[in-house]
């Protein structure tokens, strides 16, 4: 009579990766996100989105496609969906970290003087704008004591061009009762330098705001990990 085969342990039942889930959550744990790499913060995500699959191929997939994990999480859903293997379910759990993200930063900054809190806004800037496909035109509105009362976005636009109209900028912050703002413009490309249509189309506002006595504070271009601040280099 052959011998019954006896049953597998729990240990081995369980998949090779789940052992490796397990180290890597305690690694976090242990180090946070500065002592893992990109795509293991990716794999982190991941693991909610696909619970029973080994998942650090796909992350690092993605973070070859996207660049890293910041541009991956704020990439566009669309290009997210190009890449095999990412589901709806997937690109949920993305934009409910993006969200989060923004949420946070966000409220470092609103109804605080934005000029002493300048670190926590670029920030800010960066993580809403920075890894946007097309240009997107925000306005930062500030009241007499440099408080930042209103977050908006104006305009969005193509991938090189966003129509800003000085007008509607001025009636805006008149609406507010504003007394000051900083505008905030992206360029897909990465680079932050202004063009002369930038330029431009800043001084027309800065001209249109002076006679109401409102005053730009700064022109910010946001690129992929810079930025350009036209009061820096002394275009306003």
């Amino acid at each position: 009579m052959a011998d019954t085969p006896k049953p597998d342990t729990e240990q081995e039942r369980k998949p090779h990766h789940a052992g490796h889930r397990q180290r890597l959550r305690e690694r976090f744990a242990k180090a946070g996100a500065d002592g893992i790499a990109d795509y293991e913060l990716l794999e982190l995500l991941l693991f909610r989105a696909i619970p029973r699959r080994d998942v650090k191929p796909l992350a690092k997939s993605l973070i070859d496609r996207f660049g890293s994990f910041g541009a991956t999480i704020a990439a566009d859903p669309t290009r997210l969906r190009e890449v095999p293997s990412v589901t709806d379910t997937i690109v949920s759990e993305f934009k409910i970290v993006q969200a989060a993200a923004l949420k946070l930063s966000q409220a470092k900054i609103m109804d605080r003087p934005a000029l002493s809190s300048w670190a926590a806004l670029i920030d800010y800037c960066n993580a809403s704008m920075a890894y946007n496909d097309t240009e997107q035109f925000r306005i930062l509105f500030l009241d007499r004591k440099n408080v930042l009362i209103a977050d908006e976005i104006q305009q969005k636009g193509t991938i090189d061009h966003t129509p800003v109209y000085p007008r509607e900028v001025v009636k805006r912050a008149l609406e507010l009762s504003a007394s000051s703002f900083i505008l905030v413009h992206n360029h897909p490309s990465g680079d932050p330098t202004p063009s002369q249509a930038d330029i431009d189309m800043t001084r027309q506002i800065v001209d249109s705001a002076k006679p109401l006595g409102i005053s730009v504070h700064d022109h910010l271009v946001i690129g992929k990990g810079a930025h350009v601040s036209f009061k820096t280099l002394g275009l306003i």
